[in-house]
């Protein structure tokens, strides 16, 4: 098993490098507003499905860049299949990634504390 998640892990890593160039270089969706970078990428272990976390900082709109990013995920995925060398190019689900937000939520509430 472990051989298995390692490539995965691999994969991971390179979807993950591979998306964030395609969206801050290629992607020309004027929906998708601010600085947007792919946080986390988790494929399948059956290699079709991929989930793209992403964080939004200065977007006029998370929920319109987030359904942007939704609706140009054909292209995303057609220009990884160009880049990845893999089998089967994965289907891609964008998902928001509010992790850096709840830590500076968590931040905020410990600095209330020690004051």
């Amino acid at each position: 098993m472990p051989a298995n998640q390692n490539r995965l892990n691999r994969i991971n890593e390179e979807l993950k490098k591979e998306i964030s160039n395609i969206i801050s270089f290629e992607l020309k969706n004027p929906d998708a507003t601010g600085l947007i970078s792919v946080t986390k990428v988790k494929i399948t272990p059956d290699l079709k499905y991929a989930k793209v976390y992403i964080s939004m900082l200065n977007s006029k709109n998370n929920t319109k860049t987030l359904e942007a990013l939704k609706k140009s995920s054909g292209y995303i995925r057609s220009q990884i299949a160009k880049k990845v060398n893999l089998r089967i190019t994965p289907e891609l689900v964008f998902e928001e990634d509010d992790s850096l937000e709840y830590g500076m939520k968590i931040d905020s509430i410990l600095k209330d504390l020690n004051k």
